[in-house]
C-alpha cells in the first residue's frame, strides 16, 4: 500500500522495557517520528518481569541491530547496576531510563524523567522555580523527579513511600547534593494541601482497581497536581483533583519533556 512502511533487515531497534508494558507510550511518539523523518527504525514495547532482568540484558547485548532502550517500572535502579558507565543526570540518583550499547560492547546509560518532568512543567507554562514539592514515591521516576528539582531551588521537597526507609534514604542522597534545600521523608498523614505541587510518582492510576495515592479531599484549588502515570491520559487521582478546583498536569507531558534528550542520547 502506498506510504506503508516496510520493516526490513535494515531496520534499526529500539525498545521500551518495563512490567507491565500496557500502559507504555513512548512508542506511540517514536514511531510515528521515525515515519515522518523517513528513519528506517522502529520501537517496541518489551516485557521484562523483575527476575529476568539479567537474563534480557545478556540478550540485549546479543543483538546486534538493537540500538537503545528506554527503560521503565520497575526496572531503572536494576539496570544501572547493570552499566559500565552511566550519565551526569543517573549518577546523580542512581537510576537510568534511557540504554545504548557503545561501540566498544560496553553499556551506558542516563536518566531523563526529570529533566522531562522540569520542561513538560515549563512547557505548560509553569515555573519550578522556588516551589514546595509532596512526591508520593520513591522510586526511579520519583528519584529522577526530585534530582532535577534541586538546580530550580525549590522552597521544600518532601517525600512519601510505604516501603520503610525508602524515602529517608533518597532524602539523605538529595541533601548530600543541596543541603541548602529543605528535603525530608513524611508520613501517610502528610497534607498534600500544604504543598504548590504534588505528584504522583508511583505506578497507582495504572489500573482501573487501584486505590488513590493520597486523599484528594484535602487538597485547594491553589494545589497544581502532576502525574507521571501516561496511561489512562487523566487518571483517577487527576480527576479527583481537578474537581477540587486544582490545576492538573498529566504524565504525558513528562515524556514530551524528554523526547529530544532520548533522541540525542541514541544519537539522532
Amino acid at each position: 500500500m502506498p506510504g506503508e512502511r516496510v520493516i526490513s533487515g535494515k531496520t534499526r531497534l529500539y525498545g521500551i522495557v518495563g512490567d507491565p508494558i500496557l500502559q507504555v507510550a513512548a512508542p506511540e511518539s517514536f514511531n510515528p517520528y521515525f515515519a515522518e523523518k523517513d528513519i528506517d527504525a522502529v520501537m517496541l514495547a518489551v516485557h521484562v518481569r523483575p527476575g529476568d532482568v539479567r537474563a534480557a540484558m545478556d540478550g540485549f547485548a546479543a543483538i546486534a541491530n538493537l540500538d537503545g532502550l528506554i527503560i521503565t517500572i520497575p526496572h531503572k535502579f536494576a539496570f544501572a547496576d547493570m552499566m559500565d558507565e552511566i550519565g551526569p543526570h543517573a549518577s546523580r540518583v542512581g537510576a537510568v531510563n534511557a540504554i545504548r550499547q557503545k561501540p566498544d560492547g560496553t553499556w551506558i546509560g542516563d536518566m531523563f524523567d526529570g529533566v522531562g518532568f522540569v520542561e513538560g512543567l515549563r512547557a505548560q507554562s509553569i515555573d519550578p522555580r522556588g516551589k514546595s514539592y509532596l512526591i508520593y514515591g520513591a522510586g526511579g521516576a520519583g528519584t529522577a523527579i526530585g534530582g532535577a528539582l534541586l538546580d530550580d531551588r525549590p522552597s521544600r521537597i518532601s517525600f512519601f513511600d510505604p516501603v520503610p526507609g525508602k524515602a529517608d534514604g533518597l532524602c539523605a542522597t538529595l541533601r548530600a547534593a543541596a543541603p541548602a534545600i529543605p528535603i525530608d521523608a513524611v508520613d501517610a498523614e502528610a497534607d498534600p494541601g500544604d504543598y504548590d505541587l504534588i505528584v504522583n510518582s508511583t505506578p497507582l492510576g495504572l489500573q482501573e482497581d487501584d486505590p488513590l495515592p493520597f486523599d484528594p479531599d484535602r487538597l485547594r484549588p491553589s494545589n497544581i497536581v502532576a502525574e507521571v502515570v501516561m496511561k489512562p491520559p487523566v487518571t483517577p487521582i487527576l480527576i479527583a483533583a481537578e474537581k477540587r478546583g486544582c490545576r492538573i498536569h498529566p504524565g504525558r507531558h513528562m515524556l514530551q519533556g524528554q523526547f529530544f534528550p532520548f533522541l540525542r542520547f541514541f544519537g539522532f
